[in-house]
């Protein structure tokens, strides 16, 4: 087999990873043929779920509403720790303006963001 081709594959592939993994150990030499055929395994596995189920950058937007929800912050009170009026906050988390460059700084100091993340890069 040189790629899984479809779902009842990739679902065969995960259950003789899981077999697998129950039998090689971290002291499992490299050419044991079980630790092998994990490596292999895996490697197909995670080829079809690279093109099947990518995983996408996650946006500003996004990242500014789970940093609100894990600080318990509301809009207006992400305002305030951002120093930036309600409404412009408001139109960055609604995707209806970027935020400045020192804007962009401050968010991603204060919530500790990526800078790549907030500049969209």
């Amino acid at each position: 087999m040189t790629r899984i081709e479809n779902e009842m594959q990739y679902n065969s592939a995960m259950q003789r990873i899981e077999q697998l993994l129950r039998i090689v150990k971290e002291d499992t030499p490299e050419n044991d043929i079980n630790s092998v055929e994990l490596v292999l395994l895996s490697n197909l596995v995670a080829d079809y779920e690279d093109e099947h189920y990518p995983i996408t950058k996650p946006s500003l937007i996004e990242i500014l509403k789970l940093r609100m929800f894990e600080m318990g912050l509301s809009q207006s009170a992400l305002a305030a720790l951002l120093g930036m009026n309600q409404s412009k906050v408001s139109e960055i988390i609604s995707g209806k303006c970027e935020p400045t460059l020192k804007q962009a700084r401050i968010i991603s100091q204060k919530l500790s963001i990526s800078p790549a993340i907030v500049l969209g890069v």
